[in-house]
């Protein structure tokens, strides 16, 4: 069956979650046995520099015998994610003070000034 054919399918419930640049859309389809599945996409809008615009979309096809294990590694992700990072949003666009993980070990490198420098005398050599 052709990607064609597949978009073509019924729709039966949709949902949308606005997300910044992202959005994304949950489809409930009928195959054209009857049975259901669900389409996951993500639409993400880029600009170009003369003010014009395009989607990229990327979309995920799931049906019912995926959805327990889906559902199983979905939530183990996220359940690991707020583990080890918390459910604080960390990011350049949340946070003014944010600084990057190269930033963080850079200034707490030792510095490579003068305090370092040996001093040598012209005399020992």
């Amino acid at each position: 069956m052709s990607d064609r054919d597949l978009m073509d399918q019924e729709e039966i419930h949709s949902k949308v979650l606005r997300a910044g640049r992202r959005t994304y859309f949950f489809d409930v389809r009928s195959t054209k046995a009857g049975d259901y599945y669900l389409t996951i996409t993500e639409s993400k809008k880029f600009t170009h520099d003369d003010g014009t615009f395009h989607y990229k979309k990327h979309k995920i096809y799931l049906y019912k015998e995926d959805f327990t294990a889906f559902k199983e590694n979905v939530e183990e992700m996220m359940d690991f994610i707020i583990d080890e990072k918390g459910s604080e949003v960390i990011s350049e666009r949340h946070q003014k003070d944010f600084k990057k993980e190269e930033e963080v070990k850079k200034e707490e490198e030792p510095s490579s000034s003068t305090e370092n420098f040996t001093d040598v005398s012209f005399d020992d050599i």
